[in-house]
């Protein structure tokens, strides 16, 4: 009987090791690329990455000029992403809750489904040809940072909409019932209980569309246009962002504008990082261990 054994048993472990390297070798491979982007843009960025560079705008500086930094597109992308946040996070949110909790497969829920599907896969420069088409040419707007997050909210709610809906199915139904048999209304059952215990998955998602819509360009072009000034009103006027103000200065052919480039690029991935830092904060101070 031992003999039997032995064969199969060693078989499973030579393929449960073969399968290991697979995984092993596609993660390197996997993470190889990104290694060399972040190397690029550090070993780069820091070229530039100074306080004048974080304090001051392109404001009468010259393409070829030594100095100049992207105070102005920082201030532009903060603003905006946070806009845009305003607008597609409650909307991502109340959708998601309702075709977790009050859709159960009609027919409505299937329709809201469809369409979030829909504008998950629609291209960038898409969300920023219809906010020019309909708010700045039709609307007769002005070319703005709101415009520009109007179009990042359309990028960002498919991402929270979904991100949301996961986190929502996660939650067991036993919470829900329990709360029901104590007479708790079905809408305080979801604010008290089934929000609050999904919380920090909730956080996460809304990272990630923050990080999704963070570095786009196209939807930027084509609504909030360019400038090298600052602007901290992002309802008039043109506005800077970091994605555009990367994309301004490496089309300019001199090394001055390619180094404030790549600085810009390591400052973008910088506050990328620090947000989600202050995500993962946000989970371990409402994560249940640490609150029992």
């Amino acid at each position: 009987m031992q003999t039997g054994i032995h064969p199969i048993s060693t078989s499973r472990r030579v393929k449960d090791r073969i399968v290991q390297v697979l995984v092993y070798l596609a993660f390197a491979l996997a993470i190889i690329p990104l290694l060399s982007v972040l190397w690029l843009v550090v070993t780069n960025g820091l070229k530039r990455f100074d306080l004048e560079f974080l304090t001051h705008s392109m404001r009468n500086i010259g393409a070829r000029d030594a100095g100049g930094g992207a105070y102005h597109a920082i201030i532009g992308t903060l603003e905006q992403v946070l806009l845009a946040s305003l607008i597609a996070v409650p909307i991502g949110l109340l959708t998601a809750v309702y075709l977790v909790e009050y859709g159960e497969g009609g027919r409505l829920s299937r329709v809201i489904s469809f369409f979030v599907d829909v504008m998950t896969g629609v291209p960038s420069v898409v969300s920023g040809l219809f906010v020019l088409a309909f708010w700045i040419l039709v609307l007769g707007m002005p070319f703005s940072g709101f415009a520009g997050a109007l179009a990042l909210s359309i990028l960002m709610m498919p991402v929270v909409v979904r991100s949301t809906e996961e986190m929502l199915k996660l939650v067991p139904n036993e919470l829900r019932e329990a709360s029901y048999a104590l007479g708790v209304p079905k809408w305080r059952t979801i604010v008290k209980v089934v929000l609050p215990t999904a919380f920090t998955g909730i956080i996460t998602g809304i990272m990630l569309a923050v990080a999704r819509v963070a570095g786009e360009t196209a939807p930027l072009l084509l609504t909030v246009f360019i400038t090298d000034s600052i602007n901290e009103d992002p309802f008039n006027g043109p506005q800077m962002g970091l994605p555009l103000y990367v994309f301004d200065q490496a089309g300019r052919p001199n090394d001055t504008a390619i180094d404030r480039a790549w600085s810009g690029a390591l400052t973008l991935i910088l506050i990328v990082m620090l947000l989600n830092l202050v995500a993962r904060l946000i989970n371990w101070w409402r994560s249940p261990a640490r609150r029992s």
